[in-house]
C-alpha cells in the first residue's frame, strides 16, 4: 500500500510522530510526505502565526522519518502547493494518514479522485496526541510557548 501524509510540520511535535508512525507502518509500497509551501502554510493558518521556512521543516522531517522508519520503506518528501494537492493529483496513493480533524476531508479528496478516473484512496486516522493538561498538542500551542513539543507545559 501506497500511503500519503500531508501536513505544514512546523515546529514538528508528537502529533506529527504518530502520523508519520502510522504512515511508515501501513506504507508497505511507499509513503509521500507532502510539506505544504511556504505560500500554502501561510494561507491555510486558522489563526496566523510564524511557520518554519520550507527547508527547514522538510530538514526536520526528514531527521524524524529517520529516527522512526524501522521498516525502512521508500520515503519521499514532496511541497504542496494546493490544499488537496498529492491526494487528488496522484493515482498510485492507496492511503491517506489524517487526524480525526482531517478525516472528514476524505469525502471531497475521494470525490475529486472519482472526478480524475482515479480509485478512493482509505483513511487511516491516527489519533490525537494529548499534552500533560489533557488538551490536544498543536504547533500553535507551541510557538506560543504554551507547551513543548512533547506536550509538556512550559514554565
Amino acid at each position: 500500500m501506497r500511503v500519503a501524509v500531508a501536513g505544514t510540520f512546523g515546529p514538528l511535535h508528537d502529533g506529527h510522530r504518530t502520523l508519520f508512525e502510522h504512515a511508515l507502518r501501513f506504507g508497505t509500497d511507499g509513503v509521500v510526505v507532502a510539506l505544504t509551501s511556504d505560500e500554502l502554510a501561510v494561507e491555510t493558518r486558522h489563526e496566523p502565526r510564524p511557520v518554519p521556512p520550507l527547508e527547514e521543516r522538510t530538514r526536520a522531517v526528514t531527521e524524524t522519518l529517520r529516527e522512526l522508519d524501522e521498516w525502512d520503506r521508500d520515503v519521499e518528501l514532496r511541497a504542496l502547493e494546493t490544499e488537496y494537492g498529492i491526494a487528488t493529483e496522484e493515482p498510485s496513493i492507496d492511503a491517506l494518514v489524517v487526524s480525526p480533524e482531517t478525516a472528514p476531508e476524505l469525502e471531497a479528496i475521494n470525490d475529486r479522485r472519482r472526478e480524475r478516473g482515479f480509485d478512493p484512496v482509505s483513511g487511516i486516522v491516527a489519533p490525537y496526541v494529548y499534552a500533560d493538561d489533557g488538551e490536544r498538542i498543536s504547533s500553535t500551542r507551541i510557538v506560543t510557548g504554551e507547551i513543548d513539543e512533547h506536550g509538556r507545559t512550559v514554565a
